[in-house]
């Protein structure tokens, strides 16, 4: 029986010729990464543990994103035991602010994540390195502190959907429609535990950014992880970024999929998912109007340079829409720069938003943003469930970068081909 990419990628790191699915293997990593909240929880129980020494300094990735530049006493004393834990052992790929980004577009733009590589991380957003042809999952912070010190994980092999893509992008359509009607679609549990597969000759389509936020959602669907294959595109982002060998895989031809679901590009529209869950989708058309409060631009979903680029396009010449606070969180520092150098942020700062230092923080209801009573917000992030972003009555609506910029326009949630 053939396997899937995500299997042969985990039969490799096991050392097996070949695994199925439900199998239990332990694996080698290739990458261990936790950011300022799950890190000290596995340092306690590192320390718990008796640990001495972790399996490899240049294979761990501390990144302190979430609440840094830390928003209150207690996110500082996490950030200090990160810090301290890192020094002790000489983590090479440690991030502090200043350096650091949020740790799903850091990651990738760091060279850190490369085809046919097996990534944990202690956040479950680590999936999004799927878009370069890895196999990466989110895993639990003890999970991340034995990886540390062993290299190793326990896996049961995952079962697989084929997401089949083809055609091309409408005007103002992007990744986050595609991942966004695909959830729509199966649900927030339609692919528990299994890999999404993307393929078809629509991936030509899509940009590297348009793929890591696809794969950056796979967990929105249950999903184990989400896997691209590896193209030219992927061979160019890689060049200048990963020096190391690397070796990408292909499905075989006789893979088994538990269902096979046919995106065309051509038919999609701008799509949000309205509250409470990343399944409860709409066409813009169909919502259009919905008055709001807020709106974010980032997250390691939505924070890279094609979607401030898709962002500022709509701003430039334009104004936030009066009653309507912007917030704009470049993913790094790297993508701050460039965005710097397109005039993006100046376009941004014109248009009457507020521009951030790369953190995480409106995502969780961290800072940056954090919602009012009853208040309403659009945003580029990946989940919009209770409380998320702020009290119990607040909702999130999740969009595209265009989406959201004609959005903060407009006042409401609005079409950006109808501005």
């Amino acid at each position: 029986m053939g396997m899937t990419m995500t299997q042969k990628i985990l039969a490799k790191h096991a050392g097996l010729t070949s695994v199925e699915t439900g199998q239990l293997i332990e694996a080698k990593l290739d990458l261990v990464l936790g950011n300022d909240i799950t890190t000290p929880v596995a340092i306690t129980e590192f320390d718990k543990a008796g640990l001495t020494q972790v399996f490899d300094k240049d294979k761990i990735a501390i990144v302190l994103d979430h609440s840094a530049p830390c928003k209150d006493i207690k996110s500082a004393q996490l950030c200090a035991q990160a810090r301290a834990f890192a020094e002790r052992f000489d983590i090479t790929h440690f991030y502090d602010v200043g350096q650091m980004g949020v740790e799903h577009a850091l990651i990738p733009e760091k060279g850190l994540a490369a085809p046919g590589e097996a990534i944990i991380g202690a956040d479950s957003h680590t999936c999004t390195y799927g878009a370069l042809g890895a196999f990466s999952t989110g895993v639990g912070s003890t999970d991340m502190a034995a990886g540390m010190a062993t290299g190793l994980a326990w896996f049961k092999v995952p079962s697989a959907i084929k997401v089949t893509i083809t055609g091309k992008f409408a005007p103002y359509v992007s990744g986050k429609d595609v991942v966004l009607h695909l959830i729509g679609q199966i649900g927030v549990d339609g692919a528990l535990y299994k890999s999404l597969e993307f393929a078809g000759e629509g991936v030509a389509q899509l940009t590297m950014d348009d793929r890591f936020t696809i794969a950056n959602m796979a967990i929105e669907a249950g999903a184990k992880n989400g896997i691209f294959p590896v193209d030219d595109l992927t061979r160019a982002y890689l060049k200048g970024r990963v020096d190391r060998p690397w070796e990408a895989v292909e499905p075989d031809p006789d893979a088994v999929y538990d269902q096979e679901v046919v995106i065309d590009l051509s038919t999609l529209r701008p799509t949000v998912a309205l509250p409470h869950l990343p399944s409860n989708t709409r066409t813009v058309d169909e919502v259009a109007g919905m008055p709001i409060q807020q709106v974010v631009i980032g997250s390691c979903t939505n924070g890279r340079l094609k979607d401030l680029q898709e962002a500022a396009d709509i701003l430039k010449g334009r104004r936030v829409h009066k009653g309507v606070r912007c917030i704009v969180l470049p993913a790094t520092q790297q993508i701050m720069m460039d965005a710097m150098a397109q005039g993006l942020i100046q376009t941004f700062i014109e248009a009457g938003c507020a521009v951030s230092t790369p953190t995480c923080g409106p995502c969780l209801g961290g800072h940056m943003g954090v919602l009012s009573n009853g208040e309403r917000a659009v945003s580029t992030t990946n989940r919009n469930f209770v409380g998320r972003m702020g009290p119990t009555d607040s909702e999130i609506i999740l969009a595209s970068p265009a989406v959201a910029a004609a959005s903060a326009v407009a006042g409401c949630i609005a079409d950006p081909a109808k501005l």
